[in-house]
């Protein structure tokens, strides 16, 4: 068994599988810092600037068992495989997309110019390219994430290894897909690579709205290191059921959750407003329209606004062609700017709160929703029955509130119509646990050896919202196939 060298560093593949799992306590001691991460690099006089713009690209491909032989390979390898069915055509353009970051920021910042980006790539993207040796590709991500030269201008963001969609994921396994992201992204770029992501980027954008969901993945997020979350403005309300007021989309938000026990637990969110989002980030509209924004206030400290937005960084033509074409032009053109910036998430929100800004002071919201149960529920004398109660009278007497689901078997709103793969996922979850729950509260190197780490892999593996977002078929026979494999594991 291949184990973390002394140089602090994880091997990439342990026990011929991704390294996904073992190393959580030194995992949490390198994530869990208070450490500042762009403010001592920053070269931003936040007294000169009026508005910002924070722009991510998320990049995916679902992990399948379609290699040869049957075996696990990423989609991308599957398309360069099958270049003649459907889209395959675009999979060499696919592969530049995930790496001309690597290119393009050197060469802005070689040009003195000041770019910025946040980069979210799932787990089984990483480890395709991995498996497919594109160490072209790879190096030049390595390039910007590793040398400092380029902390400046780059953030990773952390997101689920798996690609899966929050709310219709077992809960006991959220904590398990956001430390798998982390091992892998540590094995890959170093532990001092890892200390520096502290934004979170839920796959779909997807926020949970049910009270124990949102609380544990709150809770989770804090206790994997991360500081703030990116949620899309019509997934959030005021305290009171409201929407968001304009203004606030363009500040740091505090997202509240409270569980059906009554507790709370709180943590930053900014906001992504709605639009079309790969059109947007293509075309570069946050720049364009936080030229027309201004400062605004925070308690009593004046701050700029920040427009932040996300979008698919390979998906269509307007990625792949006018994305190309628009984005580096705009640094150019803020080179002797300090009006309107660029900046990444983390950097806005250390640069504002070193001016001053304490965060008790930022609007707060929860999942959307959340108000009218807790308008039947006296959230002091919350407790699992009487939240149920509150729910299902909703569901009965209000046609336009919804929930998606908690745990392992209340009804997942998002994937009603594929049972015959939601059932298997909890099964597979459900087995999972009720296996290594006890055994790893005994000892903790239980999740270094090979059996566990094999079907943690296809839990999280069966979890990809892929199988589902695409409907019947194929996808839902990947699915079905990865439920076999991880079952005769667990059984």
């Amino acid at each position: 068994m291949s184990t973390a060298t002394a140089s602090n560093h994880l091997t990439v593949v342990n026990n011929g599988l991704p390294n996904i799992c073992g190393w959580e306590a030194e995992i949490a001691i390198a994530v869990n810092h208070d450490r500042p991460i762009f403010l001592p690099d920053s070269t931003i006089d936040l007294n000169q600037v009026n508005a910002a713009f924070a722009c991510a690209l998320h990049m995916h491909q679902p992990t399948i068992p379609a290699g040869a032989n049957g075996e696990l390979i990423g989609n991308l390898q599957n398309m360069f495989e099958h270049p003649h069915d459907g889209d395959n055509h675009n999979a060499e353009v696919f592969a530049w997309c995930y790496s001309r970051m690597g290119d393009w920021i050197p060469e802005l910042v070689a040009n003195g110019c000041s770019p910025r980006i946040m980069l979210d790539y799932s787990g089984n993207l990483l480890w395709s390219l991995q498996q497919m040796d594109r160490h072209d590709l790879l190096d030049k991500l390595k390039k910007i994430t590793c040398d400092a030269t380029y902390h400046p201008y780059v953030e990773w963001l952390g997101t689920m290894w798996s690609h899966a969609v929050i709310p219709s994921t077992p809960i006991p396994d959220l904590k398990l897909h956001i430390q798998a992201w982390q091992h892998y992204f540590a094995a890959m770029f170093g532990y001092d690579a890892l200390a520096r992501v502290k934004g979170f980027s839920p796959p779909e954008m997807h926020l949970p709205n049910h009270p124990d969901t949102l609380y544990e993945y709150i809770k989770a997020l804090k206790e994997c290191g991360y500081r703030w979350l990116l949620v899309q403005e019509h997934s959030v309300e005021r305290l009171d059921g409201s929407g968001l007021y304009h203004e606030d989309k363009y500040l740091p938000n505090r997202l509240v959750a409270r569980n059906s026990q009554g507790e709370t637990i709180s943590i930053t969110a900014l906001i992504k407003t709605q639009g079309s989002d790969t059109k947007l980030v293509a075309q570069m509209q946050p720049y364009h329209e936080a030229k027309g924004r201004g400062k605004q206030m925070i308690g009593n400290v004046s701050v700029p606004s920040c427009v932040s937005q996300i979008a698919d960084g390979e998906n269509g033509g307007v990625m792949m062609n006018e994305y190309a074409r628009d984005f580096q032009p705009v640094w150019y053109e803020l080179k002797n700017n300090q009006h309107v910036v660029g900046l990444n998430g983390t950097e806005y929100i250390e640069l504002i709160e070193a001016a001053g800004v304490n965060p008790e002071d930022y609007p707060l919201c929860q999942a959307v929703g959340q108000h009218k149960i807790w308008q039947e529920v006296n959230p002091d004398a919350a407790t699992a029955e009487k939240v149920a109660q509150a729910i299902a009278h909703l569901q009965a007497t209000d046609h336009q509130f919804h929930l998606d689901g908690a745990s392992w078997t209340d009804d997942l709103s998002w994937v009603k119509g594929y049972e015959n793969v939601l059932e298997p996922m909890n099964q597979l979850s459900a087995m999972f646990h009720q296996k290594y729950d006890a055994l790893v509260a005994e000892d903790p190197e239980i999740t270094k050896t090979k059996e566990y780490q094999e079907a943690l892999l296809y839990v999280l593996l069966v979890e990809t919202s892929c199988f589902r977002y695409w409907g019947q078929g194929t996808w839902t026979d990947y699915a079905r196939e990865l439920f076999r494999r991880g079952e005769a594991l667990l059984k």
